[in-house]
């Protein structure tokens, strides 16, 4: 009970001190108006209190409306009965101002007078402000949903980034760690300069990769320990190659977006390849636009795995990235031919 209450204070503070402000400002804004257009042919205080009049009928229509009639009605679709009632409480509510004013007025014939000869004005007036508080409330609440859904999709957005971000990170670490575990049984002085090179490598993942963009340049250290890691793994009989052509400055990107590829061009090319074969990058910077290009060579027909494995994650994963973090501003060119598998990749930055 107690927490039933202290909720529904919240809710009144909430109220009061937002969007209460915002409402008492506009109807003390909307007295200003009338005042400055008034003849004070009675003085203030006597106009005052008509206008004073006025608004507080202007305030029982428009909050009935926003605060019953609309989500009540009109939002259900119920748009007849909507409109019946609209008409039915403005039907109402004037005739008891207009009585009212009439006894406000009891020394002052001539606006007695007045309002018996333009009654039928009040009741176009007031036919007019609930008329724009329902246009008003149609826009904000259009608005309102738009602002939602666009916090919504942003937050769907975020949330599938980390998923796919998640899933790029184990899968390198799993195969790192497989060439490592290799390395080690045969014994080998290659293993202790891998640990150094993973080390560089999942301190980038953990400290940098949370952002949604990081510096080119760290990306490609990052893409140069990872070939490098490769390079001790696969041999000198191996061509590995990366070339970075033009001028990196400051220019940020989404983080993990090329290993997927030189993933597969290890995982489905050399790991396969019986004689020599190679594995070329060029990375070209050019202002914001970058174009990443990699080639590889693959064997005439890759032999089936003893124990297949599902697999396949890596390119649909980067191009569901590409998607989200550059939607109209990249391009994606891969080619498969018999002997060598390409991919250019385009991107403009922010």
């Amino acid at each position: 009970m107690n927490l039933a209450r202290r909720e529904q204070r919240k809710q009144l503070y909430n109220f009061l001190s937002q969007k209460g402000i915002g409402h008492v400002f506009f109807w003390i804004m909307v007295l200003v108006v009338l005042l400055l257009f008034e003849q004070y042919n009675y003085g203030f205080a006597f106009h005052l209190t008509n206008n004073l009049l006025r608004i507080v009928i202007w305030i029982l229509l428009v909050y009935y409306n926003q605060l019953y009639l609309i989500p009540n009605y009109l939002t259900k679709e119920k748009v007849l009965t909507y409109f019946g009632l609209l008409i039915l409480s403005v039907l109402i509510i004037t005739p008891i101002g207009n009585i009212i004013e009439f006894f406000k007025y009891s020394n002052y014939p001539e606006y007695q007078n007045f309002l018996k000869q333009n009654h039928h004005s009040y009741f176009l007036v007031n036919f007019f402000v609930v008329g724009a508080s329902t246009i008003v409330k149609i826009i904000s609440d259009w608005v309102k949903h738009q602002r939602e859904r666009t916090e919504l999709q942003t937050q769907t957005m975020q949330s599938e980034l980390r998923f796919l971000k998640s899933q790029i990170n184990p899968h390198f670490l799993f195969n790192t760690l497989n060439n490592l575990y290799a390395l080690t049984l045969k014994k080998s002085d290659k293993a202790p300069e891998i640990v150094v090179k993973l080390s560089e490598m999942m301190r980038y993942m953990l400290y940098e990769c949370n952002e949604k963009r990081v510096l080119l340049e760290k990306e490609i250290n990052y893409i140069k320990n990872y070939l490098d890691l490769e390079a001790l793994r696969q041999g000198k009989e191996v061509e590995i190659r990366f070339e970075v052509q033009g001028e990196v400055t400051n220019q940020q990107i989404a983080p993990l977006m090329f290993i997927p590829f030189l993933e597969n061009s290890f995982k489905h090319g050399l790991n396969h390849a019986i004689s020599e074969g190679f594995v070329h990058t060029v990375l070209f910077v050019e202002d914001n636009d970058i174009i990443f290009h990699i080639e590889n060579s693959k064997p005439d027909s890759i032999p089936m795995p003893e124990h297949p494995r599902s697999g396949g994650i890596g390119l649909v994963n980067v191009r569901r990235r590409l998607n989200i973090h550059y939607p109209d501003h990249h391009t994606l060119t891969i080619e498969d031919q018999p002997n060598i598998y390409s991919v250019d990749l385009k991107l403009e930055l922010d």
